[in-house]
């Protein structure tokens, strides 16, 4: 009996080529993809796109042929980012699935898919069935509907670009000059399309300088992970070397940035939550309607604070992108924001889209006589630690341990405790004033921690003390 549990997470698909994820499987994958995402909502088409890797375009074209023997036509649009794929889901009103592994390393590949309008695929929104009958079809065959559908190819990257451009104006603002490390991923090609003149559009005035445009699943430079500080030190360098105005890293299927300010120092993904978020709540505020922006709970109380100040309304949500693109639809939000630089935008289907992001920022650069760093400070008014991973054996003990620590503090209401996505203890409505967030992880035993704090020594203060109650007794913690 085929089992697939071991590469169907909970947002997608996910393995090692070809031991866990091959061409059979993908073809698989399709057929059952076809059945429950597009036959449903009677659709006849779906789109399908891949990154850089090696492995992607057999993949593709596997995936492709299965949904074609269930009677669906595809469309093939080639190299393209994840949400190069989502404007051709929601533009057109169609399925797709997106062959990428995001920031995983070489050997991995996986599938993002989603409805029609590109509404997300995942636990409780279609992937538990793809993955039963993927496996019924890995045993059983794959049945062949009346008619054989179709297979085309279409290139959809000036669309994209054109359709990015129409939301955010970049012309008639001061000249920028821009370093983009796309870190061998799809950046590589969608950035000098959107931002650039590769894709036949009118040129914008910025100066680009490519870093590692050079499209490369092995990712011969770095990894394309840019949460991770090491993967961000050659932008940092080349930004002060070049005197640039910003940078802009892109991680493997380029739908998160990361933004690095004139000084070379990365530009905290709250702060660029909030200036976009007011942006697009301004925007709403000039035509005369409400703005709600959701935010999760990882992200700076610098975000609702500012929000609600500015008369939006912000909404907290959970860790995780299938959580906030639902939060995104149910409260019809204008913009959404996580700490890990997935941005989501109600005119962009509720999707997320880090060059769309990008844009924002580079227009309120461009538009405004101060720096980059000048600009962010004004949303980053408190002090972050990041997230910390500790490896810990016993994940409810070492928590229980924290709790036990504040127990006092606690029950005398002096700290607030909420279980919401992990525990998050607060002592943030008298000075000093502090937050910090412990989360197990869904697959390690590991616990995440985040603090807040309004200056740099009660931040220290906070994520050392529970740094070393999480740790106690235990070795080679650091993740």
């Amino acid at each position: 009996m085929s089992d697939l549990s071991a590469i169907v997470k909970a947002y997608d698909v996910r393995g090692v080529v070809p031991d866990e994820l091959d061409e059979e499987c993908a073809q698989a994958l399709g057929a059952a993809f076809a059945d429950v995402a597009a036959a449903p909502d009677g659709a006849t088409l779906v789109a399908v796109g891949h990154d850089m890797r090696d492995s992607s375009p057999g993949l593709a074209a596997a995936f492709a042929e299965g949904a074609a023997w269930r009677g669906v036509d595809v469309v093939m649009i080639g190299l393209c980012s994840t949400d190069g794929l989502y404007y051709v889901s929601g533009s057109r009103g169609i399925a797709g699935a997106m062959f990428t592994a995001s920031h995983n390393p070489a050997q991995y590949n996986g599938i993002k898919m989603c409805h029609p309008g590109a509404r997300p695929v995942g636990r409780g929104a279609g992937l538990e069935q793809v993955q039963h009958l993927a496996e019924q079809y890995l045993d059983e065959g794959i049945p062949a509907a009346e008619r054989h559908g179709e297979i085309r190819t279409e290139d959809t990257l000036a669309d994209y670009a054109q359709h990015l451009r129409s939301l955010v104006g970049l012309d008639g603002q001061r000249p920028l000059k821009v370093v983009i490390d796309a870190g061998n991923g799809m950046a590589g090609l969608t950035a000098g399309a959107v931002l650039g003149t590769e894709a036949g559009l009118p040129d914008l005035g910025l100066e680009i300088v490519p870093m590692y445009f050079e499209l490369d699943g092995t990712f011969p430079n770095h990894e394309a992970n840019p949460l991770d500080p090491d993967n961000l030190i050659d932008l940092q360098t080349a930004v002060i070397a070049e005197q640039a105005d910003i940078g802009l890293a892109f991680d493997g299927d380029a739908d998160r940035c990361f933004v690095i300010d004139e000084r070379g120092v990365a530009v905290n993904p709250s702060a660029v939550t909030a200036l976009v978020g007011l942006r697009e709540l301004e925007k709403e505020k000039a035509a005369g309607r409400e703005a709600t922006v959701i935010h999760n709970l990882i992200t700076s109380r610098a975000v609702p604070e500012l929000i609600e100040a500015a008369g939006g309304r912000a909404v907290r949500t959970r860790v995780g992108h299938s959580f906030i693109k639902a939060q995104m639809a149910e409260e019809q939000a204008v913009f959404g924001g996580e700490h890990s630089a997935h941005y989501y935008f109600r005119d962009f289907w509720f999707a997320d889209t880090g060059m769309l992001a990008a844009m924002h920022v580079l227009q309120a650069l461009g538009s405004s006589s101060a720096t980059l760093s000048e600009l962010s400070e004004i949303y980053t008014p408190y002090y972050s630690s990041g997230e910390i991973n500790s490896r810990v054996s016993d994940p409810d003990a070492a928590l229980q341990r924290v709790r036990d620590a504040f127990a006092d503090d606690i029950a005398s209401g002096v700290v607030a405790v909420e279980e919401f996505d992990g525990v998050t203890f607060s002592h943030w409505d008298a000075a000093p004033r502090w937050w910090f967030n412990l989360r197990s992880s869904n697959t390690e035993p590991l616990l995440r921690l985040n603090v807040e704090a309004h200056d740099e020594d009660i931040l220290a203060k906070i994520t050392d003390g529970v740094l070393a109650v999480v740790r106690e007794g235990q070795e080679d913690d650091d993740e």
